[in-house]
């Protein structure tokens, strides 16, 4: 049997039927990846069910999807770990970071049972490495993907406020940064990016917009909302009570989330530890070696922006 934990009977529907999860199956695609990983002399993966099933569920049960999706979750960690892969969640420098409050957890997804709402924001010094304050997004998106049902099945929404976002900080955004961290967020972590709202965007954020839209997939772009001045323009997509209380609504206060998370990341200490025993060796890869130049490609055509 399965060592997963039960889902609500809300979230076992929606998996069953958005998913395409068969419950009596689950046994036997988790025995089939554990297996391919068994055959791969380059891969070095966890192999518990909780979090294989996420990388399963998170390709709508396609089994080749999910060992692709896999095998670049670990190459990209292993290719840029101080961007995508935490092990000491106690490093000063990674609370300090988080303690920005530059990404957090909403704690009441959308709709209430729905996706799970990130609130991003630009308020931290460009003195400091973009990637490597991201890294506690990253190791957030880990945290979900064993722990969060929500974000599990129904994926992520990203609410994105660029009020302050300065010159410096869209500088830090060069097309190879924008493609690495989409390319991992898109084509290598298991949770679905339902939407991508951008709140406050400056004239100036033009350029970043897209880039952008020139690095993501066709479905997402359709799925990116952009307003300038009047936020009013997101509560099509997002009902404003599902907001922060600093935005209007009662979706906790950020400062309150930040300090809360603390406990979060205490509890999974250990689960991240063990992060340095995992990743893949690229000498030992069968085949062709993973051209990273074509994964982080920056090709692509820019389409018109429609800002609200």
């Amino acid at each position: 049997m399965a060592q997963i934990r039960p889902l609500s009977a809300e979230l076992q529907k929606i998996a069953c039927e958005d998913l395409g999860e068969v419950p009596s199956r689950i046994p036997e695609d988790l025995a089939a990846l554990k297996l391919w990983i068994q055959q791969q002399p380059h891969l070095h993966s966890r192999t518990d069910d909780q979090f294989l099933i996420q990388f399963l569920r998170g390709c709508k049960h396609s089994l080749e999807r999910a060992k692709e999706k896999l095998d670049h979750f670990y190459a990209l960690r292993t290719k840029y770990p101080e961007t995508f892969c935490a092990t000491n969640i106690d490093d000063p420098k990674f609370r300090a970071y988080f303690d920005q409050g530059v990404v957090l957890p909403l704690p009441t997804p959308l709709n209430d049972c729905g996706p799970r709402i990130l609130f991003v924001r630009f308020n931290y010094s460009t003195d400091q490495d973009i990637e490597k304050v991201l890294l506690p997004l990253n190791a957030m998106k880990e945290n979900f993907m064993m722990n969060d049902p929500y974000a599990g099945i129904h994926g992520i929404v990203y609410v994105t406020d660029l009020a302050k976002a300065t010159t410096g900080h869209l500088l830090q955004l060069t097309p190879g940064t924008v493609k690495r961290l989409m390319t991992y967020y898109e084509k290598s972590v298991p949770l679905r990016i339902k939407a991508l709202c951008y709140i406050n965007a400056p004239a100036a954020a033009e350029q970043f917009f897209k880039l952008l839209l020139s690095c993501i997939s066709d479905k997402l772009k359709k799925r990116v909302v952009i307003c300038s001045k009047d936020i009013s323009k997101i509560y099509d997509h997002i009902p404003q009570k599902y907001l922060p209380e600093e935005y209007g609504g009662s979706n906790g206060s950020l400062d309150k989330v930040c300090a809360d998370y603390h406990k979060v990341w205490d509890e999974s200490r250990e689960y991240f530890k063990q992060n340095s025993e995992y990743g893949t060796d690229e000498r030992l890869r069968p085949g062709k070696p993973l051209d990273f130049d074509g994964v982080f490609g920056t090709g692509g055509s820019f389409r018109k922006i429609n800002v609200d």
